[in-house]
């Protein structure tokens, strides 16, 4: 069966001027209380500003027992590696092994472009920077001493605490072009794309595990994961202008635009339900669902709609 996330909305939150945490804390309960699987946060530091994810993800550890906790998705580039370990193994410390840790390289566009500028971080070089720095992260987590001759010299240095899971939280990373699946297989322990369709799902995931087992690795021991958004209304036509009206207002770009890069439903229970379950066929185990808008209502149709296909 497979599994579903919630994504909190910090992005929308910030956007509506409402800067308080306690209803986003309130809403990761009402998904542990729903039974949804996971709860996840964004980040980004002034593209699309919004709350820290690790420091919220402890306050939702802190008020959850059961969710499993996770970033959709974390920047790694945009940190130093060796702070990053050190938060990461105390978040997952206080959610006792519940951490996921979703990450990314950003998308191409001018506003991150100037994020990644005012963090002093080199764009162009960002995905050596995330893969040498989640390597250096997991040497950390190990609790043993680390030397590291490269980005970040480091002589027989030691992290505490380490996480709660040995060997630190699952990494999955996200991004629908080869090199990016190809990564997943070779690398990390799921992949967490937004960009397939159902029908390129399952070709798309196969390569995946093909790049797991040339490196040697069991694929059967990858989690396949979506990232999806929804706007759920009866009303077609209502659904349909939500959805894009949040995009545009999330993005700043045309939404037609943006639903050709994210994968995106408008429309009934029904349909959200035969969407979704297309995604289920295809090879997805995790289900990361983001809403646009009216949070309440949505969790209680997609635990509707999840209580009626037995998942």
């Amino acid at each position: 069966m497979p599994r579903l996330g919630y994504l909190l909305p910090t992005r929308e939150r910030v956007m509506e001027g409402r800067d308080e945490t306690a209803s986003l804390l309130a809403l990761a309960e009402r998904a542990e209380a729903l039974g949804f699987d996971s709860v996840w946060v964004g980040d980004s530091l002034l593209a699309r500003p919004r709350h820290d994810p690790l420091t919220l993800l402890a306050a939702v550890a802190a008020r959850t027992r059961r969710v499993e906790l996770g970033t959709a998705v974390l920047l790694p580039a945009l940190r130093n590696p060796v702070v990053l370990a050190q938060q990461v193994a105390t978040l997952d410390r206080i959610a006792e092994g519940r951490v996921i840790l979703g990450v990314g390289i950003a998308s191409d566009v001018p506003n991150i472009r100037a994020e990644f500028e005012a963090a002093g971080v080199p764009f162009d070089k960002r995905v050596g920077r995330m893969v040498e720095g989640l390597a250096l992260a997991r040497a950390l987590w190990t609790g043993k001493p680390v030397d590291w001759d490269g980005r970040w010299p480091i002589t027989s240095s030691v992290l505490g605490p380490t996480p709660h899971r040995p060997g630190g939280p699952p990494i999955w990373v996200s991004g629908s072009v080869a090199p990016a699946r190809a990564r997943a297989g070779r690398l990390y322990d799921g992949w967490f794309p937004n960009g397939p369709t159902a029908a390129e799902y399952a070709g798309q995931w196969a390569e995946v595990q093909a790049a797991a087992r040339a490196a040697g690795r069991d694929p059967a021991t990858l989690t396949g994961a979506m990232y999806l958004t929804l706007a759920i209304d009866e009303d077609a036509s209502r659904a349909d202008a939500k959805l894009n009206a949040f995009l545009e207002q999330y993005y700043g770009q045309r939404p037609d635009v943006m639903r050709k890069r994210q994968m995106c439903y408008a429309g009934s229970a029904a349909g959200a339900a035969a969407w979704l379950a297309a995604y289920v066929e295809a090879g997805a185990s995790h289900l990361v669902l983001r809403f646009a808008g009216d949070p309440d209502r949505q969790l209680d149709t997609v635990a509707g709609i999840r209580r009626a296909a037995g998942w």
